[in-house]
């Protein structure tokens, strides 16, 4: 969904290419960089420390439209960021002579930790005002620091850090937290506490283990699930767009599939633009928002399979009685 401006705005399509990627002055090997996913893996690269990788970028704005529009001192600016870290970094591109826009970005490893959005803002002087926004790519690249395939993956994040003296300083209030779920960047992430329960960390990476470590694991990957669907949906209608009737708009991203799937289970037997509309509607004049809640804490329950993984743990703690008395 496009943002509306008050002023004149591109309507074509601004298009980011990541020509080349260099880690160290070393070039990247092609199997690292998808045009066709938009993403850059930058792990197991060849060098297990590195410092900083440089993009090439290749910008194509809708021409003559740019040439032609009420706009001038036009401009295109790569912005390379990251929520976790609140890491911003922009770099300034340049008109090439076969009309195309080209230019460079860096991203400094020790700046990053996991996964950084790179998009394309292009500004101009409209109605006198400079640095106004009248274009930007809709499909951001990914530069991942934990991917060695190009995979542009919608899923769950799974981050491991140590909440207490970690390089997240924003994690050290939940230090006695198993783990965290978070949900405003571009994909949700899971960070789990490596200090928080001792030994929790070592047996989720634990291939087969013993009986209760397999029940141990399977129900804190449950209550994990549970906790990233209830906070998926919480985000995904704190902020809905509307139209100008009013109508919250479904919105996009990670955001409009987690919807999709729980709303038929929190408001059970309504068409799904009925359902985003009351859902909004409870929320923003909270008349029966805190009754939603337990519908809410079902859907997700269900998503994560909670109540099936729950019963086999009883059923494995009652054969462990059994066995036990006899």
């Amino acid at each position: 969904m496009k943002p509306v401006f008050p002023y004149p705005t591109l309507f074509g399509d601004v298009l980011l290419d990541v020509v080349a990627v260099a880690v160290d002055g070393a070039d990247l090997p092609l199997p690292h960089v998808s045009k066709m996913e938009q993403t850059v893996a930058l792990h197991q690269t060849g060098r297990d420390k590195w410092e900083t990788a440089t993009l090439r970028l290749k910008a194509t704005l809708p021409q003559p439209e740019t040439a032609s529009g009420p706009w001038t001192d036009v401009e295109c600016l790569a912005v390379l960021s990251e929520t976790v870290t609140n890491t911003r970094t922009t770099a300034r591109l340049s008109r090439a002579r076969d009309g195309s826009w080209q230019g460079s970005i860096e991203l400094a490893r020790a700046r990053h930790l996991n996964r950084a959005s790179l998009t394309l803002t292009v500004v101009g002087t409209v109605d006198g005002i400079a640095g106004r926004m009248i274009g930007s790519t809709e499909r951001p690249w990914y530069i991942d620091l934990a991917l060695t395939r190009p995979v542009r993956q919608q899923e769950i994040e799974v981050v491991e850090v140590d909440f207490r003296g970690g390089p997240l300083e924003w994690l050290r209030p939940f230090k006695d937290a198993p783990w965290i779920v978070e949900t405003t960047g571009d994909v949700p992430t899971v960070y789990l506490n490596s200090t928080g329960v001792e030994g929790l960390v070592d047996v989720m990476h634990a291939a087969g283990g013993t009986p209760d470590e397999r029940l141990l694991l399977d129900m804190t990957a449950a209550q994990i699930a549970q906790d990233a669907w209830i906070a998926m949906f919480h985000a995904a209608i704190s902020d809905l767009d509307l139209d100008e009737d009013g109508t919250p708009l479904m919105p996009t991203g990670w955001r409009e599939p987690i919807l999709r799937m729980m709303l038929p289970d929190v408001l059970p037997g309504r068409q799904l633009t009925d359902a985003l509309y009351d859902i909004d509607d409870r929320r923003t004049k909270g008349f029966g928002w805190s009754e939603v809640q337990t519908s809410i804490q079902y859907a997700a329950g269900k998503r994560s399979q909670i109540s099936r993984k729950l019963t086999n743990a009883v059923r494995s703690v009652n054969r462990s009685d059994g066995s036990g008395n006899r």
